[in-house]
């Protein structure tokens, strides 16, 4: 009976807790309790939004899901940037299975909203602001550039999509993402306009926060913070470990290697190619591996490669070396060294995902390739430049002879040796096919077309061509 009255009061105890969960499920959610141990990983959105932090924030995410993270926050504040630099970072997030948490400090404008809907979370800090994310065209001075209304149509349309498909993989409302996008776009809570038809919607800390619906759901932002602090506070993360991503200068060297990448591939692969087909090693050898070893640096500190694509490329010139000074003309060496240079630099420009196979896909491949294609055209034009302007240059006309040596001015190649077909002499030494025979007092070198002669034997010059002397066995009256 007693175990019967527990039974009751514990099941009744349950239905009020599930019944106030209920009720309460979307509103302002309540701090969670502490965590006693983990890493909570800071990554920093400031300013422009362009490939460097496309960088930090890759490193961040490897990082901390090769720690365990218990939670990545995203410290923003931003006025948005490159459209494509903040599709890379959605693709980034998409995979993720570490909760993530947007702090809007004290704005997510353009492609910062962007990135803020690709998170599980969004909390913000008082005064800030939420929005306004139409792709613009920038001229090379930063001013706005005017669009037809075709191409405007596109691009607005590819990145309505692109933040609409974010915010239904992380439960936001998906018109309101939209209506950040398009101004054509109206954006109502029951009968109350919130965003009319000609506008954007941004939206204020005051205005994200507000609770909507017959469930009370937080509109965007699940709650307004002072600080990070209190917004670690707030998710019961305050004891965890702060890991802060701060931009290094190596790899702001790297956002720039990468503005140039496929120049200095070009250029060191023109290099080794310059330097394969010229005798000896020199100058286009040394500046070709420079130029690779440069490139190779950037994609390293940007997180593309690692010390296995290094190896592999090493490896690949040891075949090609081994091709030209050891094993002339066998080809096999030289076909394997050119595989495996260029699997390493594909391999090398390559983007990995957090949560993705370990495999690359099919379209990473291609974009790879078409980036290699393009280094080679870099190669392809260089070699034709150098061809068109090099010897017309002071130093290259230093290194060659422009002066013409010909027959009428007295200057031969070899000797005219024609004189001497018909004369009958010995040979000195056993002919295999070549030799030295005597022809009165007159040592010369001499060859058979093929047969072999013993010394002594008597010879007739039936073929001379400058150094080429051609004898046959003499024959007898």
């Amino acid at each position: 009976m007693k175990t019967l009255r527990f039974l009751a009061c514990l099941l009744s105890l349950f239905s009020i807790t599930a019944a106030g969960a209920t009720n309460d499920a979307w509103a302002m959610p309540k701090a969670e309790p502490a965590a006693k141990h983990g890493k909570v990983y800071i990554i920093p959105i400031h300013d422009e939004i362009n490939m460097a932090l496309v960088y930090v924030i890759r490193r961040g995410l490897n990082e901390a899901e090769e720690e365990g993270a218990e939670a990545i926050v995203f410290d923003v504040d931003t006025p948005g940037g490159r459209v494509d630099s903040a599709e890379e970072i959605l693709n980034m997030l998409r995979g993720l299975k570490i909760p993530t948490y947007t702090l809007v400090n004290p704005n997510a404008i353009s492609a910062g909203a962007i990135i803020a809907m690709a998170t599980d979370h969004i909390y913000m800090t008082p005064g800030s602001k939420i929005g306004d994310a139409m792709p613009i065209m920038l001229g090379p001075t930063g001013e706005v550039q005017p669009t037809s209304e075709g191409l405007e149509e596109k691009s607005v349309s590819y990145v309505a999509a692109m933040i609409r498909a974010a915010a239904q993989h992380r439960g936001h409302d998906p018109q309101l993402a939209e209506a950040m996008v398009r101004r054509d776009s109206e954006y109502k809570i029951g009968d109350e306009v919130i965003s009319k038809k000609g506008q954007l919607l941004t939206l204020t800390n005051k205005d994200a926060e507000r609770l909507v619906g017959p469930q009370k759901k937080p509109l965007l932002s699940r709650g307004t913070v002072e600080n990070l602090d209190a917004l670690l506070e707030k998710i019961g993360k305050a004891q965890c470990e702060r890991v802060e991503l701060v931009v290094s200068t190596a790899e702001e060297i790297a956002r720039f290697i990468e503005s140039i990448s496929i120049i200095l591939l070009g250029l060191g692969l023109l290099g080794l190619y310059i330097e394969f087909k010229t005798p000896g090693f020199g100058l286009p050898g040394i500046l070709g591996i420079i130029c690779l070893a440069i490139w190779f640096w950037g994609s390293n500190i940007a997180g593309l490669s690692g010390m296995e694509e290094v190896a592999l490329f090493i490896l690949g010139l040891l075949f090609l070396m081994a091709e030209l000074f050891v094993a002339p003309g066998v080809i096999i060496p030289g076909l394997i060294g050119i595989v495996l240079i260029v699997i390493a630099i594909m391999m090398a420009m390559i983007q990995h995902y957090p949560g993705e196979p370990w495999y690359p896909t099919l379209p990473k491949i291609t974009f790879s390739f078409s980036r290699l294609f393009l280094s080679l055209l870099v190669s392809v034009g260089g070699f034709a430049i150098l061809a068109a302007f090099l010897p017309k240059t002071p130093a290259f006309k230093s290194l060659i002879l422009d002066t013409a040596t010909s027959r009428t001015d007295g200057y031969t190649a070899t000797p005219d040796s024609s004189s001497l077909v018909g004369l009958q002499g010995t040979t000195e030494t056993q002919l295999h096919p070549a030799g030295a025979a005597w022809f009165g007092e007159l040592r010369l070198n001499v060859l058979t077309r093929g047969d072999f002669f013993e010394a002594g034997e008597s010879v007739t010059i039936v073929e001379a061509k400058g150094n080429r002397i051609v004898v046959e066995r003499t024959k007898k009256a």
